[in-house]
């Protein structure tokens, strides 16, 4: 059953749902803490930062780093002092929130919330992913289950969520015995990172396969796009219907970088009944397809998405993909807001297609974070080109996909100082904010 996006399977996860006193007591003194920096001056202006980024009145970058795998090399797993499973998994959460404000110093918000997510499975497809390798994070080969579409197709089935409550809520009994009086428990589940499809039509039928199908199988290609389509809007309906949703208009992560503050969807508290999605931010991506030409993309996966997004009220379009190539197809998504500029892609020329329309997620190289000691020109000379590549549009700089930070936990830090300062530098010194106009 999973926990929520990043948590591990709480079937994983051996724990007795009751903590020792040493252990609320460690607990609750973090939490004093995290809600401490919730409340300071500074985190309610990293607030204003992002809602104005959002609302697109932003006059310069905003800044968010995440280490994601280097946290292993940031607070070791020798340094929790908690015992319990459930327990070491909380207390990294909130010390990784102090982190953040104490020592990366980037724009991330900590929030004086402790969001529980339910317990649920997940029925799937309908045929079973295996997979070839993957150890410890490792690469994997897909051992895909469609095989022959004319035998494979009709056992594929729409998936089914399927919650627990019973352990959800024995799950934030727990949490607000721990953090009640100093965090705002909330029941909150993160239900998808994208809505993209292709992750899984290449999980049921192959990388190789699918590229070839494209091709050699074009009927069956919109056929499982069609399928899947089906099956993800009848998740969406499910979600709504059993009130199952909340709002991402805070400082949830979304898209692939960036976080939902904006005043203009609606926030939890405004909303009288069930949250909808379109009261949300919505997301897709195709990196996968980041082989296929422009046309094909538009051909074959662009208009299954449009017809999920369509549903939420702004949407976020793209990771890795180079999206310049694309952008012409890409800007037809109903209510786009942000819009992935990965390192693969050309940001002066998405700096001049998208202005001040939309926000430009620009992501450089995690590459030089990746060694014991990092290469400071290097960074200077990529961001500083980014940076003036996209001034006076609206932009924020995203540092992630950190699957390591060569043991050096400084490097995250230092490349936040270096984004301060070339945007100082920038800014300062350009002061007209119509280059992209």
């Amino acid at each position: 059953m999973q926990t929520a996006a990043g948590f591990p399977l709480i079937e994983d996860i051996h724990t007795h749902f009751k903590f020792t006193p040493e252990e609320i007591a460690i607990l609750r003194k973090l939490a004093k803490e995290v809600a401490e920096i919730a409340s300071s001056d500074i985190n309610k202006q990293k607030i204003m930062k992002w809602q104005a980024l959002n609302n697109l009145i932003s006059q310069e970058p905003v800044v968010f780093a995440d280490p994601e795998n280097g946290w292993n090399e940031i607070i070791h797993a020798s340094e929790l002092r908690c015992v319990d499973q459930l327990a070491r998994v909380w207390e990294m959460f909130l010390r990784k929130q102090i982190y953040w404000a104490k020592e990366i110093k980037d724009d991330k918000v900590v929030e004086h919330y402790f969001d529980v997510p339910y317990c649920y499975t997940d029925t799937g497809w309908g045929l079973p992913l295996k997979k070839e390798g993957g150890k410890d994070g490792g690469a994997y080969h897909v051992i895909p289950p469609v095989k022959d579409y004319e035998r494979d197709f009709e056992q594929l089935e729409f998936p089914e969520i399927v919650v627990d409550y019973e352990t959800s809520d024995v799950m934030y009994r727990l949490a607000e015995d721990v953090f009640g009086g100093i965090l705002e428990v909330r029941r909150k589940t993160i239900w998808w990172w994208t809505l993209g499809m292709t992750w899984d039509f290449i999980n049921l039928r192959g990388l190789d396969q699918f590229m070839m199908d494209l091709i050699l199988y074009p009927e069956w290609v919109h056929k499982m796009m069609d399928f899947l389509t089906e099956g993800y809007l009848k998740r969406l309906d499910f979600l709504e219907e059993h009130n199952l949703l909340h709002t991402n208009t805070e400082g949830t992560y979304v898209g692939s970088g960036g976080f939902g503050f904006t005043s203009q969807l609606p926030k939890q508290g405004d909303i009288i009944g069930k949250v909808r999605t379109q009261d949300m931010w919505g997301f897709c991506e195709s990196q996968e397809t980041v082989g296929v030409s422009p046309e094909m993309f538009n051909t074959f996966i662009l208009p299954y998405q449009k017809k999920i997004l369509s549903r939420f009220g702004l949407n976020c379009y793209g990771c890795c993909e180079p999206i310049h190539v694309r952008w012409d197809y890409v800007k037809t998504i109903p209510r786009l807001r942000r819009v992935s500029a990965s390192p693969w892609a050309d940001k002066a020329i998405m700096a001049k297609e998208l202005g001040r329309d939309y926000i430009i997620s620009a992501k450089p190289s995690p590459t030089p974070l990746s060694r014991p000691v990092l290469n400071e020109a290097v960074v200077r000379e990529e961001l500083r080109k980014i940076i003036e590549d996209t001034k006076g549009c609206v932009v924020e700089l995203i540092m992630k996909d950190n699957h390591t930070l060569g043991n050096n936990k400084r490097n995250i830090t230092r490349w936040v100082e270096i984004v301060r300062e070339e945007i100082a530098r920038v800014y300062d010194s350009h002061p007209t904010k119509e280059a992209c106009l």
